[in-house]
């Protein structure tokens, strides 16, 4: 018998990457998406939600996941876009939404509600800043517990940052939410920028080009949602496009890909002039208790195999997508 799918909730800011994580949970059979949670981060609130229904139309899916609104800004700072890395997140994608709409729910309630209702089984997938999750943690003393496993895409170990010298995006926004969360006693697995990003999962111009030939829908709306960002990668001297929300996801639903990682003591500075959001990761010898797992690295080749089966799904769209090629 097939394994049971891992039920999971994927928290985003939806733009470039996180439209792939979310084609990940949504068509790879090892996952149950109960819900898309949205937090600001990459671009306009409003435009990311429009993504994700974007995302969810390109899967063949609306109207079959919920999408709850979240938080709207940071804990205690005004939101930071990365909109001059992404544009709108979506390449100029569009699509007639009209008749779709959010989940009246909150997204932080969804997320206590939905590991409450079955403690030790809900994974979350947190690819945006960790606002949400921190606050779900803050609501409900018992989150942390209920949640079977956090996987977070962010920070760096001890490695350069991609918003500043010091810091990666996620971590970066909401510094004090990412500190919260790793203090709440959650069993984290942590995805970094650097250096496991920046050495496994950039995508150059063999598997780009190996991606478009595939010539269906969902290799046409990856290639148009990366190319605004693949731009802004080559102009900072990255030879491809990046792809640490998708590799989060599936290490989360394939463990196999993962080839190395350790416990680390990880905290994230909140304070600094030059170090806001740097994740400080103690690898063992400074007395500290370990709170996560690092991934560390991942089988590369196996991850880019396993996207491009995804998106050699032949699944259309449910309905159409303003700026696809016509079929």
């Amino acid at each position: 018998m097939p394994p049971t799918p891992v039920p999971l909730v994927i928290d985003t800011d939806t733009a470039q990457d996180d439209c792939v994580a979310l084609l990940v949970g949504l068509l790879d059979p090892a996952a149950d998406l109960r819900a898309i949670t949205m937090v600001a981060g990459n671009v306009g609130f409003e435009r990311q939600v429009h993504n994700a229904f974007l995302t969810l139309n390109a899967a063949g899916r609306l109207g079959e996941v919920p999408v709850h609104l979240g938080c709207r800004r940071p804990l205690m700072r005004p939101w930071v876009s990365a909109e001059n890395v992404h544009g709108d997140g979506v390449g100029g994608l569009s699509m007639d939404a009209g008749d779709q709409a959010p989940e009246s729910e909150h997204a932080v309630d969804a997320l206590v509600r939905l590991a409450a209702e079955r403690p030790g089984e809900l994974s979350v997938v947190a690819i945006g800043p960790l606002t949400n999750i921190a606050a779900a943690a803050l609501k409900d003393p018992g989150f942390a517990r209920n949640v079977r496993a956090l996987y977070v895409m962010g920070g760096s170990n001890n490695g350069r940052g991609n918003i500043t010298a010091a810091a990666e995006f996620n971590f970066y926004v909401d510094p004090e939410a990412a500190k919260a969360v790793f203090a709440a006693g959650s069993a984290i697995t942590v995805v970094p920028w650097d250096p496991l990003t920046l050495r496994r999962a950039v995508f150059g111009r063999e598997t780009l080009a190996h991606i478009a030939a595939l010539r269906t829908p969902l290799a046409d709306f990856f290639t148009r949602v990366c190319a605004a960002t693949l731009e802004f990668d080559r102009g900072v001297g990255i030879d491809g496009t990046t792809h640490p929300d998708s590799l989060t996801a599936a290490l989360l639903l394939h463990p196999e890909l993962v080839r190395a990682a350790g416990r680390y003591h990880v905290d994230v500075e909140t304070s600094g002039e030059l170090t806001r959001g740097y994740s400080a990761m103690s690898w063992g010898v400074h007395g500290l208790a370990a709170n996560a797992t690092v991934v560390e690295d991942v089988d590369a080749d196996g991850f880019r195999r396993y996207l491009a089966a995804l998106l050699s799904n032949p699944v259309a769209p449910s309905r159409p997508i303003t700026g696809l090629p016509p079929r």
